[in-house]
């Protein structure tokens, strides 16, 4: 069964090599902006910037 709520699954892409690599959930009607962290991205080696990509 399928949760209710205004929570989806957005996905974290690497601003460096576009490697999509971390997924998380967010509220959509409390955060309307695209959310941007520090992480560790395993094609790089490195911590870079990654960006909230598509919505699923």
């Amino acid at each position: 069964m399928a949760k209710k709520g205004n929570r989806q699954l957005i996905t974290f892409e690497c601003s460096v090599c576009k490697m999509k690599n971390y997924t998380s959930e967010k509220n959509v009607i409390n955060s309307k902006d695209k959310l941007t962290l520090s992480k560790f991205c395993r094609k790089c080696r490195k911590h870079t910037e990654h960006k909230e990509g598509k919505i699923k």
